[in-house]
């Protein structure tokens, strides 16, 4: 016969198996844009998980080479390379959320990251419960 406080504790057992079973995949490291156009590392930034800009491969002719569009005019001359796209991203069980940042509009959007099987990265941005957007590949 179990006691109340037996079942207790399997019970929490239990919960805590279940949740470490969810966790998302860790998508810290260096990933290559869709069509090679930048790098972007991800990696812990306190207690979330951020990513930034660390080298633009593929520039546009005509395309600035500052976060012009940045809503914080303070901002608008920072070079593309080094601007946070990522931020605040937690773990949300499958994937991670936060947010993303696109330097083209200087719009943030919610935003989902989910490591593949093949070890690519779905990065998603969202506007109200409609998400897409590109595939990142592992930087070698």
């Amino acid at each position: 016969m179990y006691t109340r406080s037996t079942l207790g504790a399997v019970a929490l057992a239990a919960l805590f198996v279940s949740t470490a079973a969810i966790a998302a995949t860790p998508v810290t490291g260096t990933w290559m844009t869709e069509g090679g156009k930048a790098l972007v590392r991800i990696e812990s930034c306190g207690d979330a998980i951020c990513g930034r800009i660390v080298k633009v491969l593929r520039r546009e002719p005509g395309k600035p080479t500052t976060d012009i569009a940045n809503p914080d005019p303070a901002k608008r001359n920072n070079p593309i390379e080094g601007t946070f796209i990522l931020t605040g991203f937690k773990d949300a069980g499958a994937l991670w959320k936060g947010k993303i940042y696109n330097p083209e509009s200087g719009k943030t959007y919610n935003a989902k990251l989910t490591r593949n099987a093949d070890g690519t990265l779905k990065v998603e941005g969202c506007v109200a419960f409609l998400c897409r957007g590109p595939i990142w590949t592992p930087a070698t």
